[in-house]
């Protein structure tokens, strides 16, 4: 059965890693760490105008799970909306957690890792690229908020 859940499949997605590295000046930085195996990711962004994911970099090191699901995710997270990244995350918790059909739409490639809902020891290694993408997205808009603020206080 473990040979089903580190199908090629997986293992190509796991070496193909889109936005390996850092951002130089990102917006938004979001860093998670699965406790049980260690994996960690940590992801950088910059958004549009239009509050949407104009620039990724990701640093993840994880089991092959969790670098397969980080290579889902670079593969469509470029033009993404907060919305979006939430919604796909809470599909994706759902299909791991519930027997939920997983995320549709941009990132309906991360179906892929439907089999990893039978090792719940690897859930929390699968989710780290998301959960960090979210984090990042949210610090970004929240720092958009807040030079806004500071820019119209200084313009009154």
């Amino acid at each position: 059965m473990i040979d089903e859940l580190y199908s090629a499949r997986i293992l190509k997605l796991a070496a193909n890693l889109p936005y390996s590295g850092r951002l130089a000046a990102p917006e938004g930085t979001g860093e998670r760490v699965a406790k049980l195996c260690g994996s960690r990711a940590i992801v950088d962004v910059t958004l549009d105008d239009t509050g949407h994911v104009a620039s990724f970099a990701q640093d993840v090191k994880a089991c092959a799970l969790g670098q397969a699901a980080a290579g889902v995710l670079g593969e469509v997270v470029i033009g993404a909306s907060l919305d979006e990244i939430i919604v796909a995350r809470d599909a994706m918790s759902a299909m791991l957690k519930t027997g939920g059909e997983g995320p549709t739409g941009r990132f309906e490639g991360l179906r892929a890792l439907k089999q990893v809902a039978d090792y719940p020891a690897r859930h929390a290694s699968t989710m780290v690229a998301i959960e960090a993408t979210l984090d990042a997205v949210r610090q970004a808009m929240a720092r958009d908020r807040a030079d806004t603020r500071t820019s119209l206080a200084g313009a009154a």
